[in-house]
């Protein structure tokens, strides 16, 4: 039996580990530099510290985790990560909301390591050694029954943590409650490392063995895609936005990842790194303007004092940088040409039509209903994000704190440029980027993909029609003069806060759309002066968390029940608690003797 730590094999730097190492790099320098001017002069000298090298040292764990070859030490680094982000979240720690928040984190990202522990240890039995190496050639050797319970274990590990519908509950309550630039490295980075291990683990680890595997993630994929942009266009609460937001994003790296299961079981093994390549195309995309939309949230959150979106508007003129920076990261997540969204949502159209023309039957007809879903989450996003930055900074400010609202400080305003700048770059340097991409997912399926000759000459088309379009533009425009008036707003000229469109009202289209889904509800409360005078009305409109009312407070609820029903196996008897305990001894015994 090997040595459960090898030395010569625990660092490994393939080029999917230096990927993910340049990811972590990408998203940690901005955030970093945002952090000098978010924090002050919210906290004192020690706790600004402290949480700066907290900080750091979660980004350290993040770059250990996806370079070490061994599968205890990614056991420990994974658990590191998990707690140095856990106190993140609590940086706030007077706050009840982030207490609440973070337990609900670590309970369930310690449920998802609870089964990343058995599936690793369940391997390392047969293989008498934590080396990936070793590892993946006992995997080999298993029965397909053991095969299947191993990659069941790796899906609930990986998928907690990186926020797979339905186990995505702790995000929108983490994400809103962690300092932004937190925010900003957790969506950007942290729930990427959950896919960089399921890929890790999967493909080349235990072997995509089974067609049910692709499909089982290619339609996790769709549902977190779909139910998770749904759950953004109707929250209020422009962090908790941009975190459900997150679970959609993941959706459609899920379905990139599924797909090139599907095609690598089918022996399509070109085709399916070209699905591989779109998924972590999107994967670098989404951490890129997902973490500059984090950090433009909090220069919201620091200019005004609040998220709410219904209290905000107006903040472009008083917060031009913030409001063109946020406006690059919603055209990117939107998807439209030619930032970085396009290309990478494009590349997963183009594998789903290449792989669906390839493979016989139901399969096709199921990558076509993938390419429906994919295009409906982008109309859904496009929607979505029109009302965020709508509601955010256009019309009039809806609060106090929106009029005088401040720019952020330049230290901020670096971070977002940054980012914002490679927005841009990644979706102009489509092609490029694809190749050093392609070389990434041929070396996890073991094939080349095919040129992407249609990526160069799509977007040559866009960039094209976008520069006549504004050519087109100026020239009409030219000369023109410029009449300034006063709003209208169908025949209404005295147009102020209370009589423009808010968020939830931008959403109630989609609200009624999806009703079947969300359940919505209303509350009302009317404050009387007398019996036949109102003097206030209060009326809000809710939707039903169904994950939560219906999974999990159900599941909480029977656990309860079964505590309370065990409790009455406490009697105070000393003879009896010995009896437990022998039969718990034969128990053992018996299992022991079985296997």
């Amino acid at each position: 039996m090997n040595l459960l730590i090898n030395i010569n094999s625990l660092v490994v730097l393939d080029p999917f580990a230096l990927f993910f190492l340049t990811v972590i790099l990408l998203i940690s320098f901005p955030a970093l530099v945002y952090s000098l001017g978010y924090l002050q002069p919210k906290y004192s000298g020690a706790k600004l510290l402290t949480t700066q090298l907290t900080t750091v040292a979660f980004i350290l764990s993040m770059a250990l985790l996806v370079i070490v070859g061994n599968a205890l030490v990614f056991l420990i680094v994974w658990e590191l990560m998990t707690l140095l982000s856990y106190l993140l979240i609590l940086t706030d720690s007077e706050s009840d909301a982030a207490v609440n928040a973070a337990s609900l984190y670590i309970i369930m990202t310690h449920c998802g390591t609870a089964f990343l522990t058995a599936a690793i240890f369940l391997i390392y039995r047969h293989s008498g050694s934590f080396d990936l190496p070793a590892m993946a050639a006992a995997c080999q050797t298993m029965s397909p029954l053991l095969r299947n319970t191993l990659f069941f274990f790796f899906l609930i590990g990986f998928g907690t943590k990186a926020g797979v519908v339905p186990l995505h509950l702790w995000l929108p309550y983490a994400h809103p409650q962690a300092p932004s630039h937190i925010s900003s490295l957790m969506s950007g980075v942290m729930i990427k490392t959950a896919l960089y291990g399921l890929i890790r683990f999967v493909f080349l680890v235990l072997g995509i063995s089974s067609l049910w595997w692709g499909i089982t993630v290619l339609t996790l994929g769709i549902i977190s895609a779909l139910i998770g942009i749904i759950y953004a266009l109707m929250d209020k609460q422009l962090k908790r936005l941009l975190a459900y937001s997150s679970v959609e994003n993941i959706g459609l790296i899920l379905l990139g990842i599924g797909l090139a299961m599907i095609l690598t079981r089918l022996n399509l093994p070109g085709l399916a790194a070209l699905a591989l390549t779109a998924a972590l195309y999107h994967l670098l995309n989404h951490a890129v303007f997902k973490g500059l939309l984090f950090l433009c949230a909090g220069s919201v959150q620091k200019g005004t004092g609040t998220l709410n979106l219904e209290k905000l508007g107006g903040l472009i003129k008083t917060m031009p940088w913030t409001a063109g920076f946020f406006l690059v990261g919603a055209m990117g997540i939107s998807a439209l040409p030619p930032l970085n969204g396009f290309v990478s949502e494009w590349l997963l159209l183009q594998a789903l039509f290449t792989g669906g023309q390839s493979v016989p039957g139901l399969p096709a007809l199921y990558l076509a209903l993938a390419a429906a879903a994919i295009a409906l989450t982008g109309g859904l996003t496009a929607a979505c994000f029109v009302k965020a930055f709508g509601i955010t900074f256009l019309a009039l400010p809806r609060s106090q704190e929106a009029a005088e609202a401040r720019e952020a400080p330049r230290t901020m305003i670096f971070g977002m440029a940054f980012l914002a700048a490679a927005v841009v770059c990644l979706g102009l340097l489509g092609p490029t980027v694809f190749n050093v991409l392609a070389t990434v997912a041929g070396s996890i399926c073991r094939a080349a993909p095919p040129p992407a000759a249609f990526l160069s000459s799509d977007l040559t088309i866009c960039f094209v029609l976008a520069l006549g379009s504004g050519l087109a533009i100026g020239h009409f425009s030219n000369g023109q003069k410029v009449r300034v008036g006063r709003t209208w707003a169908c025949g209404y000229y005295e147009t102020g806060s209370r009589n423009e469109y808010t968020a939830t009202a931008f959403s109630k289209p989609f609200r009624i759309a999806f009703s079947f889904f969300l359940l919505p509800f209303r509350k009302t409360e009317k404050v009387k002066d007398s019996f036949y005078h109102v003097k206030s009305f209060v009326y809000e409109t809710y939707t039903t968390k169904i994950f939560k009312e219906y999974l999990y407070d159900a599941g909480l609820g029977l656990v309860l029940r079964g505590a309370r029903f065990f409790k009455r196996a406490q009697a105070g008897s000393i003879h009896l608690y010995l009896s437990y305990i022998l039969a718990t001894l034969v128990l053992l015994a018996l299992l022991v003797r079985a296997f």
